[in-house]
């Protein structure tokens, strides 16, 4: 699976981008054949508390799943973003086995 990372208004540490993969790695998990997952990271005005945003588009047969979190940490928005995905994931997946 690739996984795109583009950081707007700043550059994604290392550490950023390896606990994204570990917490991508683990959607892959799930049975899916997912082809590409897109994250953008962005930093909102300063004047809000919860100003990191991060989005992540996967690329899977058939319809996208997309979800779009943000937090007063990259690692948190990151987090959430991958659990709105999972459970996007496995519904699809569900609905998918019982039309069968």
């Amino acid at each position: 699976m690739d996984i795109i990372v583009q950081s707007e208004g700043f550059t994604a540490s290392e550490h950023l981008e390896q606990f994204l993969q570990a917490k991508i790695d683990k959607l892959d998990h799930h049975g899916t054949k997912i082809i590409r997952a897109h994250v953008t990271f962005l930093k909102g005005p300063a004047a809000e508390l919860n100003n990191n945003y991060c989005e992540i588009r996967l690329e899977v047969p058939g319809n996208d799943h997309f979800a779009k979190k943000h937090s007063n940490s990259f690692e948190h928005a990151i987090t959430e973003c991958v659990d709105a995905l999972q459970h996007q994931v496995e519904k699809s997946k569900d609905k998918e086995m019982s039309s069968r």
